[in-house]
C-alpha cells in the first residue's frame, strides 16, 4: 500500500472521530441545555434548618448535580434582616447549580410557581404553653400557606412539612389545598428513619450505607414505632437480618426504640438547640428519593396520607414504609406485622387521631 494511501485513510479516520467527538460534545451540551431549574421553597428559611439545608439543595444534595435550582425563601417579617443575611451567603458561595434567589416575606411571592416546596417554619412550643395553644398557632400558619400554595405553586407541586407536628401540619395544609393531590403532601420521618439506621450502624460496627429497610411508623412524636424486623445488612457473606446479627431481641424491642423516639431531646440536651444538620440532610434524602427514585430493594419512611394500609385509619398522616418510582411514592404491601409491632402501630395511630380532633378544634 503506498504512502498516499496510507495517508488519506488516516486523515478520514481522524475526520470520523473528530465528528464523533463533536456529535458526543452536542448531545452531553444539549442534555444540560435542556434541564430547566426547578423552584424549591423552603419557609422558615432565617432559621437554624433552613440555614443547613438551603446550600445542601444548591449543592445538589437533594436534587441531583446536574440539576439547576432557583430558590425561593420565606419567614417571618422580624427575621427579613436575616433572610437577607442568607441570601447574600448563598450569592457569596457561588454555587453554579444555583440559578436565582427570591428571599420574601410575602407567601404569595416566595410560593408562585414553586415546583418542590419544604415547609420548614412553623410556631414551636414554648415554656408555659398548652398543647392545645401552639395546635392553635399552627393550624392557623398552615392554613394561610395551603391556600397560598394552592393557588400560587406549579402543577403536581410535591410538598415536605418538616415543622412540628409535622403529621398533623401537613394534614391542615392538605385540608386547606384540595386541589394539590393527597399524594403531594407528605411529612419528614426520614429523621428517624436515619437515626434508626445510624442506631443499628453504630451497635454492629458497621456502615450505615450497608443498613437497609428499617421503618418508621406513625407520628413524628415520641411515640412513633421504629421497626427492624424487616431491616438488613449486608455482610461480606451477603445480605443479613439485623435481628439476627444483633442477637439481643430486649435491645431492639425495648432501649433502641427509646433511644430513637427520643433522640431529638437527647440533641436538645447536647446542644441546647434543636436538630438542624440532621433534619435538613433527611429532608434531602426524602424529596431526593421522592423525586429520582429508592434504589432497588430499598424502602424508605415517608409521613403520607394512609390509604388503610396494615389497619391505619385512613384520613391521617402516617408514617409508612414506600419505595419511589417515576416522582411518585407507594406503600410497601405484604410485611409481616407481629403483635409488639401492631400494638405500637395503634397506639401511634391513636395519637395522631387526637391530635386531628385537636386541630380541628382549634378551626372551630
Amino acid at each position: 500500500m503506498g504512502h498516499l494511501v496510507i495517508v488519506q485513510r488516516i486523515l478520514a479516520i481522524s475526520a470520523s472521530l473528530s465528528l464523533f467527538q463533536r456529535v458526543i460534545s452536542y448531545l452531553t451540551t444539549s442534555k444540560a441545555v435542556e434541564k430547566q431549574p426547578l423552584k424549591v421553597l423552603v419557609t422558615g428559611a432565617a432559621g437554624q434548618i433552613g440555614y443547613a439545608l438551603l446550600p445542601m439543595i444548591a449543592k445538589g444534595v437533594m436534587l441531583g448535580p446536574d440539576q439547576p435550582v432557583i430558590l425561593h425563601m420565606l419567614d417571618i417579617a422580624p427575621a427579613e434582616e436575616a433572610l437577607n443575611g442568607v441570601k447574600m451567603e448563598l450569592i457569596d458561595a457561588a454555587f453554579p447549580l444555583l440559578k436565582g434567589i427570591i428571599a420574601t416575606t410575602d407567601a404569595v411571592e416566595a410560593c408562585s410557581g414553586v415546583n418542590i416546596a419544604v415547609m420548614v417554619g412553623g410556631f414551636p412550643r414554648k415554656e408555659g404553653m398548652e398543647r392545645k395553644d401552639v395546635m392553635s398557632k399552627n393550624v392557623s400558619i398552615y392554613k394561610a400557606q395551603a391556600s397560598a400554595m394552592e393557588q400560587h405553586g406549579a402543577t403536581n407541586c410535591k410538598v415536605l412539612v418538616v415543622a412540628n407536628p409535622a403529621n398533623t401540619n401537613a394534614l391542615i395544609l392538605k385540608e386547606f389545598a384540595p386541589s394539590i393531590p393527597e399524594k403531594n403532601i407528605t411529612c419528614l420521618t426520614r429523621l428517624d428513619h436515619n437515626r434508626a439506621l445510624g442506631q443499628i450502624s453504630e451497635r454492629l460496627n458497621v456502615q450505615v450505607s450497608n443498613v437497609k429497610n428499617a421503618i418508621i411508623w406513625g407520628n413524628h412524636s415520641s411515640t412513633q414505632y421504629p421497626d427492624v424486623n424487616h431491616a438488613t445488612v449486608i455482610t461480606t457473606s451477603g445480605k443479613k437480618p439485623v435481628r439476627e446479627l444483633v442477637a439481643d431481641d430486649e435491645w431492639l424491642n425495648t432501649e433502641f426504640i427509646t433511644t430513637v423516639q427520643q433522640r431529638g431531646a437527647a440533641i436538645i440536651k447536647a446542644r441546647k438547640l434543636s436538630s438542624a444538620l440532621s433534619a435538613a440532610s433527611a429532608a434531602c434524602d426524602h424529596i431526593r428519593d421522592w423525586v429520582l427514585g429508592t434504589p432497588k430493594g430499598t424502602m424508605v419512611s415517608m409521613g403520607v396520607y394512609s390509604d388503610g394500609s396494615y389497619g391505619i385509619p385512613s384520613g391521617i398522616i402516617y408514617s409508612f414504609p414506600v419505595t419511589c418510582r417515576n416522582g411518585e411514592w407507594s406503600i410497601v404491601q405484604g410485611l409481616r406485622i407481629d403483635d409488639l409491632s401492631r400494638a405500637k402501630m395503634d397506639a401511634t395511630a391513636n395519637e395522631l387521631i387526637e391530635e386531628k380532633s385537636l386541630a380541628y378544634s382549634c378551626l372551630n
